[in-house]
């Protein structure tokens, strides 16, 4: 455990992991139209994108294969099967190995990519 100068424990408060994106309009359209994202700040070359409680930033990757990329988010909700449920009547691709169910490790999961093939896996603790 790390002390600061008067020996209060050092905490951790949020993660906004960063992804690649290839295109920042097309990014920005995905998530703000599909997940009802807010635009935090757009820079350009750097995107941040918040809903509820977390926070996606984007860098610019104009030479991105998607087929080669590794980016990965696990996001925790609730009502799980309201989501999915939404996002399907909203024709939203899922993940064709990321269907909604209970995973060997008890979350309830399901996955998508986005545009530049990164993979946004949701996930609700089953117990």
């Amino acid at each position: 455990m790390q002390y600061d100068s008067s020996g209060n424990n050092l905490k951790l408060h949020s993660i906004a992991p960063k992804l690649p994106m290839r295109d920042p309009q097309n990014t920005k359209a995905y998530y703000v139209d599909q997940f009802q994202f807010k635009v935090l700040g757009d820079y350009g070359d750097y995107l941040l994108l918040g809903k509820d409680d977390i926070e996606i930033h984007f860098f610019l990757h104009p030479d991105l294969n998607p087929s080669l990329n590794y980016g990965q988010v696990y996001i925790r909700v609730s009502e799980i099967e309201k989501l999915y449920a939404a996002l399907i009547q909203a024709k939203v691709t899922i993940h064709p190995n990321g269907e909604l169910g209970t995973r060997p490790w008890g979350q309830k999961e399901f996955s998508l990519l986005d545009p530049d093939s990164n993979l946004l896996t949701f996930g609700e603790t089953t117990d």
